[in-house]
């Protein structure tokens, strides 16, 4: 496997494990030409972070080997083309059954996310359900600040959007965002900035409702 310019060590050590398999501490060194101490260092690394796992291996002559593999985890290290897939599929489905079934797959997609996080955004603070909504959308990779305004406003910024090349494509995307954002909170919600129009962050304002103030 040549070696790729613009990877780090690490990477490479587990670009190489991705293809080959299992490698001893002996194989990994000999192929990056670095010190046997730097490459048990990334390894370590690896190892504390989850992404590599090792078994030792009983040599008939000499001390045991360790093996080291990739764990399940570090398949999510490795850059996927789940978009284009979901692209392909909606643009067959638009061209099948046109726009409206892609809006009621997205319907359907927001009421089940609604009905998945409406135990966890379910505070009678509007600032704890904020706080959760948040947290919910940090876990989702949307990389999420929240800060608050007022006792009755609050703002939600989003500052990645796992979903951005489906969303570009399909204004759907954000439609059902907003209103899932509406529902969940029990308050007024505005957009008032979008990454798929171009914006650096999705902006969401928030207020109490009306008839909720104290």
């Amino acid at each position: 496997m040549e070696r790729e310019a613009g990877y780090s060590t690490r990477e490479y050590i587990m670009q190489m494990l991705k293809v080959d398999g299992e490698l001893s501490t002996k194989d990994i060194t000999e192929r990056l030409g670095i010190t046997g101490m730097a490459v048990r260092r990334h390894l370590e690394s690896l190892k504390n972070e989850g992404y590599i796992e090792a078994r030792i291996v009983k040599q008939p002559m000499g001390r045991p080997v360790s093996l080291y593999s990739l764990t399940q985890a570090a398949e999510d290290f490795f850059p996927r083309n789940y978009h284009a897939l979901a692209l392909d599929l909606l643009t067959e489905l638009e061209q099948e059954a046109g726009d409206e079934m892609i809006s009621l797959l997205f319907d359907k997609r927001k009421d089940s996310l609604r009905k998945k996080y409406a135990d966890s955004v379910s505070s009678e603070e509007l600032e704890e359900r904020v706080s959760a909504l948040a947290q919910i959308q940090n876990d989702n990779g949307y990389m999420v600040e929240y800060k608050k305004l007022s006792d009755e406003e609050y703002v939600i910024e989003e500052l990645n959007c796992p979903i951005s090349q489906v969303a570009n494509r399909y204004q759907h995307a954000c439609r059902c965002e907003l209103e899932l954002f509406q529902s969940l909170l029990g308050a007024d919600v505005d957009r008032t900035e979008c990454l798929a129009k171009g914006d650096n962050k999705c902006t969401y304002l928030i207020r109490q409702k009306s008839n909720q103030h104290a």
